[in-house]
């Protein structure tokens, strides 16, 4: 993929920054920067942001490098991130369960929309229901009718807060027992689907793509109202008898705090760049990522109003916080 260079266009107020500022603006980057994702490699996450870095390479003589930093449902990259300088050298890729975190955890080292400089939206991240073609069921129904004859042995996996609350708020919603098995990412998820270790879980597009020319795997749901363009043989929820089920997230990057708004500026314009590149939006479609950019004003829109669906998820006491 070729992304030509080009100027990227700075905010009219940013002519009465301090000249140090505007210097360090113009000379950025002027050494590597890294691209933190909480979450173990082979992700979805880490998919998308280790795309985003190659599809960097010719805009910038600086290389951007993911970093793995997993840990604590994506907190302890994330608190990285926001205790470090904001000078562009780091950077964070998070699903949207960095919002809902603080309705999920006993207690968080940062708030997730004061504590960070928002970037850019980058994709919409449906979840998918998937199962081991060995599993004795083929469909989100015959998977139900089991779980309820076999109570609490059909466990279904997660790797966050979204999708552990999607496969929690299925089971309460179709009155069976399944219990939630925590995984560190979708990656090592799908590979325990795959050996026929766990029957089903709740993943992102992106993990479950790779698997689907094995013929080991099914997707048995998408968890949005409408199908999924990744998987578009795939039923929805509501599709299946259960309504008004409509659940996705999101992926988006962040800076730390307090970072000099040209600077943040000149980062979201060099993600619209690559965002708009059409060869990275083919390479997006192949990998099984919804594109979704915004950019920061709208996605700061989109965190407002997650925070408040998850205080009233809490205050109906759909999620519980971890113990």
């Amino acid at each position: 993929m070729t992304i030509r260079r080009r100027p990227l266009l700075a905010l009219p107020a940013a002519l009465a920054f301090p000249a140090p500022l505007l210097a360090q603006t113009a000379s950025w980057p002027s050494r590597p920067v890294r691209i933190i994702v909480p979450y173990a490699a082979a992700g979805g996450t880490d998919l998308l942001a280790r795309a985003i870095g190659e599809a960097l390479r010719p805009v910038f003589p600086q290389p951007f490098v993911v970093e793995n930093r997993a840990g604590a449902a994506g907190v302890v990259g994330s608190e990285v991130v926001a205790r470090t300088e904001p000078d562009g050298y780091s950077l964070l890729v998070v699903v949207s369960t960095h919002v809902m975190n603080r309705y999920y955890l006993p207690s968080m080292p940062f708030d997730p929309i004061r504590d960070f400089t928002p970037i850019a939206m980058l994709s919409r991240n449906t979840m998918v229901l998937a199962a081991g073609a060995n599993q004795p069921f083929d469909s989100l129904r015959s998977m139900l009718n089991h779980a309820k004859a076999n109570p609490g042995r059909v466990g279904t996996g997660s790797t966050e807060a979204l999708s552990s609350f999607v496969g929690q708020e299925l089971a309460r919603r179709a009155g069976v027992e399944m219990p939630d098995v925590a995984y560190r990412s979708g990656g090592q998820l799908m590979n325990d689907i795959v050996a026929g270790h766990l029957p089903t879980g709740w993943t992102s597009t992106v993990s479950a793509a790779p698997h689907m020319q094995t013929g080991k795997v099914r997707i048995l749901a998408v968890s949005t109202a409408e199908r999924c363009a990744a998987f578009p043989d795939a039923p929805t929820v509501q599709e299946q008898g259960i309504s008004n089920f409509d659940l996705s997230g999101w992926v988006a990057m962040f800076a730390p705090p307090r970072m000099d708004p040209a600077l943040a500026q000149r980062i979201t314009g060099a993600m619209q760049q690559v965002f708009d590149d059409a060869a990275f939006k083919q390479r997006l479609l192949g990998m099984g990522v919804e594109r979704d950019f915004r950019p920061a004003p709208a996605l700061v829109e989109v965190m407002q109003r997650d925070d408040r669906t998850w205080s009233a998820a809490a205050a109906a006491g759909h999620i519980r916080v971890q113990q």
